[in-house]
């Protein structure tokens, strides 16, 4: 029943455009966004990321957050090494940073997003969204399943990492 479950998910997010809403958002209401990343099997990456980052209270606090939940396959696209090197204790620091840039304090929705819009991260660096050929795209990554509501704000699905200016 688990896999049927997640194989729907799937499905769900995958079938969902940058532009509408999630049909299937009422599912994750009472889950918070760490808890819609650990019931979803293609972002099991970022959760280990999370969690080696000691990010999982701040993301199960009261928020609201919006997240930009990069793919297994976005972090398998980086170079070989990449995300070995950023989970060793000693990059800390550096994980944090990646992992807090794909964080924009408050709810924002695919409906307010604005060509050319800039938006302040938890890093503290801005991201630029761009809406092109009816996609949403934050920085160089593009949004492939939109607006998942969880109980302290909503997550995007994007299909690339994307790094703060070093």
């Amino acid at each position: 029943m688990k896999k049927l479950f997640t194989f729907a998910l799937l499905v769900a997010f995958f079938a969902t455009s940058a532009f509408t809403a999630n049909k299937n958002a009422s599912i994750y209401e009472e889950n918070d966004i760490v808890d819609v990343a650990v019931a979803t099997d293609f972002l099991s990456t970022l959760v280990a990321a999370v969690q080696a980052g000691d990010l999982v209270d701040v993301l199960k606090g009261d928020g609201p957050f919006t997240v930009f939940a990069p793919t297994n396959d976005a972090f398998a696209a980086l170079p070989a090494g990449t995300v070995e090197n950023l989970l060793k204790p000693e990059n800390k620091a550096q994980l944090v940073a990646v992992l807090t840039y794909h964080v924009v304090p408050g709810k924002v929705y695919s409906k307010d997003l604005k060509d050319g819009m800039k938006a302040k991260t938890a890093q503290g660096s801005e991201v630029t969204i761009t809406l092109k050929d009816g996609k949403a795209m934050v920085n160089n990554a593009t949004v492939s399943a939109a607006d998942i509501e969880a109980s302290n704000g909503v997550v995007h699905v994007i299909d690339t990492v994307i790094l703060p200016p070093m």
